[in-house]
């Protein structure tokens, strides 16, 4: 995912200095910097012209550019482009200064000799502030783009009904795709991405919740790139310290990922916290995963009138999925739909456990093999969820949006809670 940055700098050993820095940034693509205000508006205007698509994310201001003083080309650009972010670079950083710049519509200031980490911070936000009007402004709706990409949480009625599973096989049809995917493993205490995935990391989403302004190389520390291209952010080894993470920071660490992947899928486990809480709140979209057996069924009714007494989350904006479904089942989907009051998935998972046995035991979850009925429906899952690219990726034999490229479910999780 590239963040486009357009510099408008007139000193030109400036100019060489911002440019290197901006260079050094992850996934940014800077363009060569204009010397003067009339430049920086004509360029924006001619890319405008051509689509609002074709405008850079993050316009970086100097404030020694001429001949309009930087706050008043701030305040043209914030006018007449708002799907810009625009951040101000200056020497001064009184809160006289900020309070103009903010006034003038900058979405941050940076200040000099300028700082890898503080310019990271603010080209981060304004970028993913850039992509949220453009999704109001209905700029590529059928597609994400750039910072600002979709979240799915994966939740479990009870223990050990697939959440993990489900959550790893949405990511992975994601990523075959072509997205830039990032995993998350919320359920704080007893997390299990890192052994499906056969990972040993010594970093988690722990080391990230005392963090007050998570920049871009504080997150990539914190991630570990598995071999199938997914971000993963591992819950802690040590359980106690999930307790570190908090409602607010889990918001922060998701939103920081968010900024930086297309798709970021979280297990939320089936236990509810503060965090997780938070998270299930602002996702775009909650799967609730459930069995066709009236313990889980009746679970999955106390999880969602739970999320909506706490107001985390209504019934009708919740999507259950079915897992281990089988026809002889007395328990069918739209039985499960009538009883929570959620949307029923338009897939059910098959009760073919034997299919995983292996690659669950191996710790090589990925590796499911492509004619897996269980993996054919959690990937079809993720095309009904929007999470697949279009057109779909191809599996070995079938589409990725008809039948799906991998999928399981269906084994032990953890210990059920509220």
């Amino acid at each position: 995912m590239t963040t486009r940055i357009l510099p408008a700098v007139g000193d030109p050993d400036a100019a060489r200095s911002v440019t290197t820095l901006i260079g050094q940034l992850p996934d940014a693509e800077p363009a060569p910097p204009v010397t003067d205000s009339t430049q920086l508006v004509d360029t924006l205007a001619r890319l405008a012209a051509a689509s609002l698509d074709e405008l850079p994310e993050v316009v970086l201001v100097h404030e020694r550019i001429g001949p309009v003083p930087a706050l008043e080309l701030v305040r043209e650009v914030a006018l007449r482009f708002p799907a810009v972010g625009v951040v101000l670079i200056t020497a001064d950083a009184s809160p006289v200064l900020f309070s103009a710049a903010m006034d003038s519509g900058a979405r941050g200031l940076v200040t000099l000799p300028l700082g890898y980490e503080e310019l990271a911070s603010r080209v981060q936000a304004a970028a993913q502030w850039s992509a949220g009007v453009r999704r109001h402004l209905g700029a590529g709706a059928d597609r994400i783009t750039g910072p600002g990409g979709t979240v799915v949480t994966v939740s479990g009625a009870k223990g050990g009904v697939g959440t993990t599973v489900t959550a790893v096989h949405l990511a992975l049809a994601a990523r075959a795709s072509g997205r830039t995917v990032a995993l998350v493993d919320m359920d704080l205490q007893s997390g299990d991405i890192a052994s499906y995935l056969d990972v040993q990391f010594r970093r988690s989403v722990a080391d990230l919740a005392s963090i007050a302004d998570i920049s871009p190389r504080v997150l990539q520390d914190a991630v570990y790139v598995h071999e199938t291209g997914l971000s993963l952010l591992l819950a802690p080894a040590e359980g106690e310290r999930g307790e570190e993470v908090s409602d607010r920071a889990a918001r922060q660490i998701v939103s920081a990922l968010r900024g930086r992947h297309e798709v970021v899928v979280v297990d939320c486990g089936s236990q509810l916290n503060n965090a997780n809480a938070a998270v299930i709140e602002m996702a775009d979209t909650a799967v609730l995963v459930a069995t066709p057996d009236v313990v889980a069924v009746r679970a999955a009714k106390r999880t969602v009138r739970m999320w909506e007494r706490l107001q985390v989350r209504k019934a009708e904006e919740t999507v259950t999925l079915v897992n281990r479904h089988h026809r002889s089942t007395e328990i069918q989907p739209p039985l499960v739909q009538k009883i929570t009051g959620t949307r029923i998935a338009g897939v059910a998972v098959p009760a073919h456990f034997k299919e995983l046995q292996a690659v669950v035991d191996a710790g090589r979850l990925h590796e499911l093999d492509a004619k897996s009925t269980v993996k054919q429906a959690l990937w079809a899952l993720a095309g009904e969820l929007g999470l697949v690219g279009a057109p779909a990726t191809e599996a070995p034999g079938k589409q990725l949006a008809r039948a799906g490229d991998r999928g399981s479910l269906g084994l032990r999780r953890r210990a059920g809670g509220r």
